[in-house]
């Protein structure tokens, strides 16, 4: 815990208990593969893994819509003739969207009669097209045609082969659509954005690597938001200006990741001020040169951070107690007196709903086998992800929305088994942590085998021309891992429970003889 500076602005709840993404392009993964990590950080969130089927509608279907924050009914708007299949945030054909909420300008943040909010803009826009550039193109037209309903949004885009951050906002009351900068992720590099928008200048005659709405500077002049010159224009500076809430809370878990992949062994030091919150001009860059390429296990462990050893670290002040506790209860930035104080807010954290790191892999893999998103429930640190084939049919009933709720406890629900092993852990930290992520070690790295098994056998069902028998081998597998994984998980639990009860720490021993018990 830290004193907060006396005139810290503060932003929207959601925006200091939101989400965190990590998004890695083609030639800085390890494999050449585009990913994007995710965690959707919202206590209230009962989290569960989405299935969308494929469909062919009828001409004059429509597609209801409600908001995905409030569940209040926005309208309908006409459906796709074609639908393609959709696991979590990834379609069949690879095409991954998340997002991170930076809220912006109280006076763009309402749009009355709107009928698209972000969290159906993705699955919308998941639902209809193949690449990252037409899904920039299809949110812009949606939210023009329709309205956008919810506040100033970051979105992680990738598929086959590029990886795109694009801010977004709409326009406020009176107007209908949003503006919007993208920026691809230039290959090698990787960047991470969580709560604040990040995109600023950009090369107006590079319209290969750089996507706007025509109106983006335009609109902010006649909203009087901007008089400068358009090669000066900042979405970021203009829509979503820097605050101390916004670095201290938000950029600062970007910086986390930043200093520990850069290869500029430099930069933990460079951006602390700005990261802290205390020097906000100190901007760091969008994208970054990482030391060496990041795998799939790598990128799920930068999105399990702690902040452990750098200036934010919290693990031995005197919040976190006997058991180094990493956690703090909300809110983060509190008065006492007169004083402001804020304590930490790092990427793994207990409200998280439900993440992913998803991997499209279409560049060198068919189709049936290409996108694979390797989801979890819960707590990023002390949660174990399986890898759930896009491509599949169905999805385990375990994971899925009905097997239990938000307020509603089941044994069978993935979201509330990994809540017990979380919260178990919460208990004694640094003593039941351990135990946790040697659990997810071991797990993982069984999936990670069984995943390149499957691939193995699907390629061979492809060459013999049984696609049916293919799409039936992933979707079994995903079915099959998930609930697995599930049972699995309440058997550690258990385990947990026996070996940490009543303030001991139990280990197996000599079972007495039947004779010398006594009656």
């Amino acid at each position: 815990m830290k004193t907060a500076l006396a005139g810290a602005l503060l932003l929207l709840a959601s925006q200091t208990e939101a989400c965190s993404n990590i998004v890695v392009s083609a030639g800085a993964s390890a494999d050449g593969a585009p990913m994007v990590a995710y965690a959707a950080d919202d206590g209230s969130v009962f989290g569960h893994l989405r299935h969308f089927p494929a469909a062919t509608n009828p001409a004059g279907t429509m597609r209801k819509v409600w908001d995905w924050d409030s569940g209040t009914y926005l309208g309908e708007i006409p459906d796709a003739g074609v639908r393609y299949n959709v696991v979590g945030n990834m379609n069949e054909f690879g095409l991954i969207i998340g997002e991170t909420t930076f809220g912006g300008l109280g006076s763009l943040g309402t749009q009355p009669g709107a009928k698209i909010d972000y969290g159906s803009l993705i699955w919308i826009t998941l639902s209809r097209v193949k690449t990252a550039r037409e899904a920039i193109a299809l949110m812009y037209e949606l939210t023009n045609k329709y309205g956008y309903y919810s506040t100033g949004e970051t979105f992680s885009i990738a598929d086959h082969n590029e990886a795109w951050v694009m801010d977004f906002i709409g326009k406020g009351p009176g107007e209908v659509g949003a503006v919007y900068l993208a920026r691809k992720v230039p290959d090698g590099m990787i960047t991470s954005h969580a709560n604040q928008a990040r995109t600023r200048t950009w090369d107006h005659s590079d319209t290969v690597n750089n996507l706007w709405a025509p109106d983006v500077i335009t609109f902010a002049r006649r909203k009087g938001l901007y008089n400068g010159t358009d090669a000066d224009f900042s979405f970021s500076d203009t829509y979503d200006p820097v605050t101390f809430v916004g670095t201290r809370l938000g950029e600062v878990r970007s910086w986390s990741v930043f200093q520990k992949v850069s290869n500029d062994s430099s930069f933990g030091d460079r951006y602390l001020n700005y990261a802290q919150g205390h020097n906000l001009t100190n901007r760091m860059p969008l994208f970054v040169w990482p030391k060496s390429k990041l795998s799939v296990n790598d990128t799920m462990w930068h999105m399990r951070n702690h902040n452990d050893g750098t200036w934010f670290d919290e693990s031995s002040d005197v919040g976190a107690g006997a058991f180094h506790m990493r956690y703090r209860q909300r809110p983060l930035v509190w008065e006492y007196g007169d004083n402001k104080y804020v304590n930490e807010r790092t990427i793994a954290t207990q409200q998280t709903g439900w993440h992913f790191v998803a991997h499209s892999r279409g560049a060198t893999l068919p189709k049936e086998i290409a996108s694979v998103i390797w989801f979890g429930v819960d707590d990023t640190s002390t949660s174990c992800h399986f890898p759930a084939y896009a491509t599949s049919t169905a999805i385990p009933i375990t994971w899925a929305l009905g097997t239990g709720s938000a307020t509603e406890f089941e044994l069978r629900s993935a979201f509330w088994v990994f809540n017990l092993v979380a919260n178990l852990a919460y208990t004694k930290w640094n003593l039941i942590s351990e135990d946790v992520q040697k659990k997810i070690v071991e797990t993982e790295s069984r999936y990670a085998t069984e995943l390149n098994s499957t691939d193995a056998a699907v390629i061979q069902m492809l060459a013999k021309g049984d696609t049916q028998g293919a799409i039936q081998t992933v979707t079994e597998f995903t079915v099959s891992t998930g609930d697995g994984l599930v049972d699995d998980w309440v058997t550690f639990w258990g385990a947990l429970f026996v070996k940490y009860r009543d303030g001991f720490i139990t280990t197996p021993g000599q079972v007495k003889h039947p004779e010398d018990i006594p009656i």
